[in-house]
């Protein structure tokens, strides 16, 4: 059994990042010690059969999508995966819309004829473009175009971003916003990727054939905080008051790992409220967004996330933004990116960077919102760099 004393390798957190180098090392005949805060691997992208006989995703609906051939060709040869066409629908002042917005929006809340006029200004002011950002509308110098974007604002990015992210949305990074397009054209669809999939057994099952090496072993329901120690002064990582020599990789919240030495990051956290519905279909979409209603933010049926064939009955749940706090036990989900938060998040960074063997990967640890691809690639990268310094 692989332990700290003969591990060759010590990774923080068994998911995507972690998992991702953790095979890479075990390849190169690395003993790879994975220890994992919770009973189980996989991280956010955990998910399990539930009592209907749905997999269900346990912290939220979560796509693969990548123009990268590389990051494709690595993920897709552990395990079976499926082609899936993500189509959601977002819910705006009583009408049911595509997500993202598209030239059904303007049929839906336009008569016929300012729908057009309104379709060929927006053609011609952007000239041919199929997508742009909401920001880019609002700012329009056309009349009609800022008003066409100051209505999906209001009516849907502005609500449903200040109840995800709990601060008004001037506060939030351009980039949150730049996440979902408008698209110019009546071309359905969330992703514009070349590769969009799901694995056809769910992505725990990934995660076991990935994680399935003589060379890698995982140790649950263990809280790495509690055994090693940064030493900032000295430059070194402690572990029963000895230093340690092998390679760290450390997955979690950068601040927790100095014990919030200067302030708490702010995150945003998750909060999921599970319901059986007994019927065939419970809503027109696998996600559906409600940027005004009350708490939750949308709706997943996982019947539809991918396709699976269950009768008479489906799974639904409901998604609530709430504010990461360690006292209560809410985990640290998103980042929250701004000009503040980024210095503050720097602090931590500087007082890490000269630690020889200490190496930060994933969305916590980087403090970065990293979609699944671009954490393969994050992963891919620290492995590199593990092999040209160690």
């Amino acid at each position: 059994m692989i332990d700290v004393k003969n591990a060759d390798i010590i990774i923080i957190g068994a998911g995507i990042c972690g998992s991702v180098i953790a095979r890479k090392l075990a390849e190169d005949n690395k003993k790879v010690l994975i220890i994992e805060r919770r009973n189980h691997i996989a991280g956010n992208l955990y998910d399990e059969m539930d009592e209907n006989g749905i997999f269900v995703q346990r912290y939220g609906p979560h796509i693969f999508h990548t123009d990268n051939k590389e990051i494709y060709n690595f993920i897709t040869k552990y395990h079976e995966w499926n082609d899936y066409h993500h189509c959601p629908l977002v819910e705006m002042d009583g009408i049911l819309s595509p997500s993202p917005p598209d030239y059904t929006t303007i049929d839906l809340f336009f008569d016929k004829k300012k729908g057009d006029i309104l379709k060929n200004k927006l053609e011609k002011y952007f000239n041919g473009k199929e997508t742009v950002s909401i920001l880019e509308l609002i700012s329009s110098e056309d009349q009609d175009i800022k008003n066409y974007g100051d209505k999906l604002y209001e009516a849907n990015y502005k609500p449903y971003t200040a109840k995800q992210w709990g601060i008004p949305p001037e506060e939030i990074d351009p980039c949150v916003f730049n996440r979902v397009p408008v698209r110019l054209n009546y071309k359905k669809g969330y992703f514009n990727d070349k590769f969009v999939c799901m694995p056809k057994s769910g992505f725990t099952n990934i995660f076991n054939k990935l994680l399935d090496h003589k060379n890698i072993y995982i140790k649950l329901n263990t809280n790495a905080i509690n055994h090693f120690k940064i030493d900032t002064i000295k430059k070194q990582i402690v572990y029963n008051d000895k230093k340690l020599n092998v390679p760290f990789i450390y997955t979690g919240a950068i601040d927790e790992l100095l014990d919030y030495k200067y302030e708490e990051l702010p995150y945003r956290s998750l909060r999921f409220e599970y319901k059986t519905e007994n019927t065939d279909s419970f809503q027109k979409a696998s996600v559906v967004a409600y940027p005004k209603e009350s708490g939750y933010t949308r709706i997943t049926e996982f019947k539809k996330l991918p396709p699976q064939d269950v009768k008479n009955v489906t799974s639904i749940m409901y998604e609530y933004p709430l504010k990461a706090d360690k006292n209560e036990g809410n985990e640290p989900y998103y980042p929250i990116i701004n000009k503040n938060n980024v210095m503050l998040y720097n602090k931590y960074f500087s007082d890490l960077k000269e630690i020889p063997n200490l190496y930060l990967c994933g969305r916590l640890a980087d403090y970065k919102y990293y979609d699944i691809d671009d954490a393969i690639e994050r992963a891919l990268e620290v492995y590199e760099k593990i092999k040209i310094e160690q």
